[in-house]
């Protein structure tokens, strides 16, 4: 495993990989929830606009091949929310299995640190074990259980949300001061 390489994305070389490996989570999996795959240029699209503002890696193998990838993006819109993110790990259907999702999150989560966020939200399908064992091994909690939200393949799917605390705060726990 070791001699897979994460880096940071490119967008235009790896935007046909990226989008091979996500397209089959879209057609094939109740792992996303969008129902239509992407073009390499839809992808590319993405990828530029996300890259050009948040981490975001690919894990290459030594032949060149994307194993897998990961990014963050904004949680939710209002400014309030700015210092927390989601973040999202997607692998080969071939890559699975090997500790790749852990490496590749434990890399993500480094930057998350680097660049200040406060907060990381994994947003995963309540069927998804695999992924929810993961972010549980990583110290994520959960923290959210919506029931029967998504619709795909004809069936409604609960989707639950992690979250990992990266910083400190010093705003709720002050202590009282004796004059």
């Amino acid at each position: 495993m070791e001699e897979i390489l994460i880096r940071d994305v490119d967008p235009r070389a790896d935007a046909p990989e990226i989008a091979r490996i996500y397209n089959h989570y879209i057609t094939e999996t109740t792992i996303s929830f969008e129902t239509e795959p992407l073009t390499v240029s839809e992808m590319q699209q993405r990828i530029s606009t996300l890259s050009s503002v948040y981490p975001y890696f690919v894990a290459v193998t030594p032949a060149g091949k994307v194993a897998g990838y990961c990014y963050i993006h904004q949680w939710k819109e209002r400014a309030a929310y700015n210092m927390t993110v989601e973040a999202s790990v997607y692998l080969d259907r071939d890559e699975r299995g090997h500790g790749l999702g852990q490496r590749l999150t434990r890399h993500l989560l480094d930057a998350c640190r680097r660049a200040g966020f406060h907060a990381v939200i994994a947003c995963i399908t309540g069927d998804n074990h695999p992924s929810i064992a993961m972010v549980e091994r990583l110290g994520f909690e959960k923290v959210s259980h919506f029931r029967q939200v998504g619709l795909k393949f004809d069936r409604y799917l609960d989707v639950v949300d992690y979250q990992l605390t990266l910083t400190t705060t010093q705003h709720h726990h002050r202590h009282e001061q004796r004059p």
